[in-house]
């Protein structure tokens, strides 16, 4: 296991860069370093010696110097290559696994990659035709990244770094650093990551699964050596073997000769343990030989007793010592067991490090236990085996079951779908639970800049949904396994340990698909094949688990945990810079989360602090890149502070401005209108405040807010004795009455879900069509209201009257609003009863505003307010302490000026440039 890295087209500056980048990569290589230089190529190596640690040292160049390799991970059948080669005429000076992918290339070309088992990266140069030849292994087990320079490719030779992080290729000074909006968009929404081939720089490429890429003095080009893919699915539409004891055997045998191969090694093996099924499956097989046949060949590097390593939270709700410790019980004598044990306080501590470390973004805090546990394991052996791979390869998560259910309803399989529906009734039940459990998650888009949105609006990410092993593949080769491969080589390499999976084996996969699905999943039991194969050899507790919980940390507890520097973090100047996140809308919901963090997940808070350090460790500088949480006090106070009340210049049309001037329409408004009511001309000035919370004093909110308007009122915008009024949103004064609340709060009873069904959605989540929003009318006007409403509804439709659910069930019940997508947080999640009497509203606010610090002309202009439900849809003047009829001042909102998205615009100045008689 190593670090490898080189350039490709720098000329005489080509040995500076490789060194460079070579010296990013130390942690991967402390047993070795080498440099290659020839013409346009350089090659880099930093080595963990494991393999022939007497002579394995690299670069390494054949015999006849054409061929020079920089070589990173373990093959693991070279033997037999290497018996092959022989007899092909090869000689051989080292014992390495090196030398034997060194002369297969020589001797078959990119033909003899698909010919490896194990995991590789690896950069090859010929000298006779100057190329390099960049491989990655058939499971993209090994990281290999690479840039190639734009202007070069415009023509002429190309000019390439590459290397096995990130940081390597960061260190050639060659480009500048960039996020690559897309993949943070796509993270932010989709939470997915390593799908393809674009890193989360801008620019810089990962080889993918299985490929090579060829530079040449002319052009570069990417392609893949193997079909293992297309293999796979060959070998699922052939007939199945039938499935018996005989299979299971098999299975178990080749299993335990997957283990047996990734032993291989001139120092120390150990074994992670977390106490799923996956990695007790490995740690079991290597006890029990130890145990059984100790003198086998093969188990020399585990010792007498093999070490294990587990991460463990006491009273933690995620603990799974238990299953551990039966395991060791089990084991006794085989195994030195050590315990880690992370903490939300050292979490924090190693945070920037942890975030440097994995280079890019990931889903959950997940991995920091791997983390943990790989700086204990570093100091008692060097290679270290685990479970990764056996969930997507044999369907370890829950949502696999309705991809098969689907299948079989698909096929026609009647009687095998009844059977699983019995078998997995408590995991569907479960998975039931969760997605139909009545809560309203809060969409990422309303915590993201609109303008970003809608920049990567088109973004999709699909999956199969009705084939088990298409699903299988989908998620082995590009939706889940690449990335906790990506974790597992960040976190192993990190601390200089060389992490081995031996489920990811190409050759055990071709043996899985040579199945019926049946031998993967049936009566409700995934990895159906390993829980028979582990009888015997596991505890009955662990081959017999429901529930899994995997290799995680119990992050809910630990957010709680740290929740005042988490805040620091969304409350920041830096946080509120960036151009993807609404940090006030972020900064709302995690405050609502401190006070009810029952009603929320982490996983959402997580990937946009993760955002957010990743940008402050590779981009900010030194000061932020060396800084793991939060800014200073100042930073935070700045970022809460609310928006100044004007700015000198108008917001780019290109992009959301906060803060927006007062005296500027909305983007696609205009501030003026030709009533249609009476011909007159209005002026509507939007006004951007903070978000409102229950109970906040909405008279000293409206009249600050005039005052900030009339401090630096331009002349003309408001005519000099010319009429004006106050319009505020009835949202903002249903919020701060308490009569709005998120719709986790609200707890529909059966009839307001039954009720709900019966009535039309209308896109802007206006009226009764969710189950929430019945629940309020239900509880504003009574069930038997609402009954009897429904009903004169009905029978109005059958004679052609429309609107006498509403006639009969009243005017509160017609302003109930549900979640608004369009609009800011909290009305995006919220749903609400219109303000409690409006009229005595608009005449306190008045008078507050009356009060105000304003000029005497503009006081002598104010007519009063009025409040306002104005949408897209349409205009209701719900209250008003003002002569001028509703129809009017409805007929000036006829093109909505308000802010219905993240503008913030919930108030507005109205103006009549009518005239004076219009008082």
């Amino acid at each position: 296991m190593c670090g490898i890295a080189g350039t490709y087209g720098y000329g005489a500056d080509t040995e500076r860069i490789a060194r460079r980048m070579s010296g990013a990569l130390a942690h991967r290589g402390p047993d070795g370093e080498g440099l290659f230089v020839d013409g346009e190529a350089g090659l880099a190596h930093r080595r963990l010696a494991i393999i022939d640690r007497e002579h394995g040292a690299q670069p390494m160049t054949t015999a006849d110097g054409r061929y020079t390799i920089v070589y990173n991970g373990e093959t693991y059948n070279y033997l037999e290559l290497r018996a092959e080669l022989e007899q092909l005429g090869h000689t051989f000076r080292t014992d390495s696994d090196t030398e034997v992918l060194l002369e297969a290339h020589a001797e078959w070309g990119t033909a003899a990659y698909d010919r490896f088992n194990g995991m590789f990266a690896f950069a090859i140069h010929d000298a006779t035709t100057g190329t390099v030849t960049l491989a990655r292994d058939h499971f993209g087990i090994k990281p290999l990244y690479y840039r190639v320079d734009p202007a070069s490719e415009a023509g002429g030779a190309p000019k390439v770094v590459f290397g096995s992080e990130i940081r390597s290729l960061l260190a050639s000074g060659t480009f500048e650093a960039a996020p690559d909006d897309r993949a943070v968009y796509r993270y932010l929404k989709f939470r997915v990551q390593d799908d393809d081939s674009r890193t989360f720089f801008a620019g810089v490429n990962r080889l993918m699964s299985g490929e090579v890429l060829e530079i040449r003095p002319d052009g570069t080009e990417v392609r893949s050596f193997t079909r293992l893919k297309e293999e796979l699915r060959e070998i699922a539409a052939r007939p199945s073997r039938p499935y018996d004891q005989s299979v299971v055997d098999e299975y178990r045998e080749r299993f335990q000769d997957s283990v047996r191969m990734r032993l291989q090694s001139e120092v120390p093996v150990g074994t992670s343990l977390s106490g799923g099924l996956d990695s007790s499956a490995v740690a079991a097989v290597i006890a029990r030989q130890l145990r059984e046949r100790p003198e086998d060949e093969g188990y020399e590097a585990v010792g007498s007793r093999q070490n294990t390593f587990s991460a463990v939270f006491p009273n933690s709700s995620n603990d799974e010592e238990r299953y551990v410790d039966a395991l060791l019980d089990e084991n006794r004598g085989q195994i030195t067991a050590h315990k880690i044990h992370p903490q939300p306080e050292a979490f924090l501590e190693d945070l920037h490090d942890f975030v440097r470390t994995q280079e890019e973004p990931i889903i959950s805090t997940g991995p920091y236990a791997q983390y943990a546990v790989m700086r204990e394991a570093s100091q008692h052996i060097t290679v270290l085996l685990d479970g990764q791979g056996a969930d997507e390869m044999m369907a370890g998560y829950n949502p696999y079951f309705y991809v098969y259910l689907r299948q079989l309803r698909r096929q026609k399989r009647f009687k095998e779908l009844a059977s699983e529906v019995v078998g997995s009734r408590d995991i569907l039940r479960k998975l039931a639970r969760t997605k139909f459990s009545g809560r309203t998650s809060v969409p990422m888009e309303a915590l993201l800049n609109s303008g970003f949105v809608a920049e990567h609006s088109g973004e999709k990410v699909t999956s199969v949904q009705d084939d088990l092993k298409e699903r299988l593949l989908e998620d082995t080769f590009r939706s889940s396994l690449p990335s906790l491969l990506r974790y597992e080589d960040k976190n192993t390499m990190r601390f200089s340990i060389e992490g081995r999976v031996p489920f990811v084996d190409k050759e055990l996969l071709k043996f899985l698909f040579s199945l019926d699905e049946s031998a993967i999943i049936h009566d409700g039991w995934n990895k159906r094949i390993l829980r028979e194969a582990m009888d015997g050899i596991l505890p009955d507790m662990i081959s017999k688990r429901r529930n899994k919980i995997g290799f995680t940390t119990p992050e809910g507890e630990w957010f709680r945990s740290i929740a005042p520097q988490l805040r620091d973090v969304f409350a920041s100047a830096s946080f509120a810079s960036r151009p993807y996140f609404d940090a006030p809308s972020v900064l709302a919901l995690f405050d609502d989360y401190i006070a009810h963090p029952e009603n929320h997940g982490t996983l959402m808070f997580w990937r946009l602090l993760n955002v957010e350090l990743w940008m402050r460790t590779f981009f900010d500088d030194a000061e932020g890149a060396t800084r793991a949480l939060g800014g200073s006090a100042d930073e935070a106070a700045l970022a809460a502070a609310p928006a100044p009340a004007a700015v000198a210049a108008e917001p780019a049309a290109e992009e959301e401005v906060v803060p927006k001037s007062d005296y500027v329409a909305n983007e696609g408004k205009q501030l003026d209108l030709v009533s249609e009511a009476d011909g007159r001309t209005w002026r509507r000035l939007p006004l951007q405040t903070a978000l409102v919370a229950r109970g906040d004093d909405v008279e000293r909110i409206a009249r600050e807010r005039v005052e900030a308007f009339a401090a630096s009122l331009p002349g003309g915008v408001v005519p000099d004795g010319a009429p004006w009024y106050f319009v505020i949103s009835e949202k903002i004064i249903a919020i701060t009455q308490g009569r709005s609340w998120f719709t986790w709060e609200i707890r529909p009873r059966r009839s307001a879900k039954v009720l709900s069904r019966f009535v039309s959605r209308t896109p802007a989540g206006i009226g009764l069509g969710d189950p929430t929003t019945m629940e309020l009318a239900i509880r504003e006007v009574g069930l038997p209201r609402v009954v009897a409403a429904s009903a004169v509804g009905a029978a109005g439709k059958v004679v052609g009257r429309r609107g006498l659910f509403y006639e009969v069930v009243g005017a509160n019940v017609r302003a109930i609003d549900g979640p608004t997508p369009y609009s800011a947080f909290p009305s995006n999640v919220s749903a609400k009863l219109p303000p409690k009497d409006p009229d005595a509203v608009a005449a306190q606010i008045s008078a507050a505003i009356r009060g105000a610090d304003i000029s005497a002309a503009l006081r002598d202009g104010f007519v009063g307010t009025v409040v306002m439900d104005a949408n897209d849809i349409g205009r209701n003047v719900l209250g008003s302490d003002v002569p001028t009829t509703n129809e009017v001042l409805e007929a000036t909102f006829a093109d909505n000026p308000l802010g219905q998205g993240r503008q913030r615009t919930p108030l507005a100045i109205l103006v009549d440039l009518g005239g004076a008689d219009r008082r």
